[in-house]
């Protein structure tokens, strides 16, 4: 009888482990697998963002999505062996769509932070230009007299695009500003060209993209104080999907490896001062390829 029981805890034992490999065996695949299945990469990003994310008003579909992490988006999907698919839409809708893995990833000029450290799996770093070394203020240029200091901006209304770095600087460096949340980079500069704000938070390289097509506008002298930490950007990545955080960091590897970013963001400078170049509002474009 003692031998027998002991065969049954033993056959209990087997059986539960059985049942577990079972479970883990049957269970849904990862997304990096799933993109290898279909063939294509599928990566959202806010083309409001010159150079980094923008738009070729000469194209249509895909191949009017262009600039620097286009060129890495391209990059990491050729990587993978497979087809790149851009998905078009806000910048806060970009963090959503990772998060609830409707998409498996973005790239959309994301710098580093701990709240998306919470919630995401962020890549390593990679550069590109001044858009992560520097934050700055656009300002009107009339008003170039008028703000040069941080206490100028106390009780004003200082845009920043919602859910990014510029908002958590302007909230953080400019206690007495009144932060104002935008939710597309060219409505703000409307705003601000309209008078409804008086200066608009955005990275450096954006900021003279934006001055190059705006000359009423110009760079304060004032600057955010930029940490290390900040001074890069990340591709966004759904919560747990590691294996395809390890594929994508060792292609942002590669591509640093081999000289990549700097020519890809001269490339981009260059595409985002042509005559077709255009920072797209998504609300207002019926047509994403």
């Amino acid at each position: 009888m003692k031998n027998m029981k002991k065969f049954v805890c033993l056959l209990l034992a087997a059986l539960t482990v059985f049942a577990l490999c079972a479970c883990g065996s049957s269970g849904e695949k990862s997304a990096l697998q799933e993109i290898k299945d279909s063939g294509v990469l599928t990566v959202a990003l806010s083309p409001d963002f010159s150079p980094m994310e923008f738009v070729d008003s000469s194209k249509t579909g895909q191949e009017q999505y262009v600039g620097f992490d286009v060129m890495l988006a391209q990059f990491i999907a050729e990587e993978l062996g497979v087809k790149l698919e851009i998905q078009a839409m806000s910048f806060d809708a970009c963090q959503t769509a990772v998060s609830t893995a409707s998409v498996p990833m973005s790239i959309s000029g994301f710098s580093w932070t701990e709240e998306r450290a919470e919630n995401f799996e962020l890549s390593d770093y990679y550069y590109a230009g001044e858009n992560e070394t520097e934050q700055v203020l656009l300002i009107r240029k009339a008003d170039a007299d008028k703000y040069k200091t941080a206490e100028d901006f106390d009780g004003v209304d200082v845009g920043a695009q919602n859910a990014s770095l510029q908002m958590m600087m302007v909230t953080e460096q400019l206690p007495n500003a009144k932060a104002y949340t935008i939710g597309d980079i060219g409505v703000g500069v409307l705003e601000l060209q309209s008078g409804n704000i008086e200066a608009l938070a955005v990275a450096a390289g954006n900021a003279e993209m934006i001055v190059d097509s705006n000359p009423d506008l110009m760079v304060c002298e004032w600057e955010f104080d930029v940490k290390a930490e900040y001074e890069a950007n990340v591709v966004l990545i759904t919560k747990g999907e590691t294996e395809l955080l390890e594929a994508v960091n060792a292609a942002l590897q590669k591509a640093y490896d081999e000289g990549y970013y700097g020519v890809w963001y001269e490339e981009a400078v260059e595409l985002a001062k042509s005559e077709t170049a255009m920072n797209l509002t998504i609300e207002d474009d019926a047509s994403n390829g």
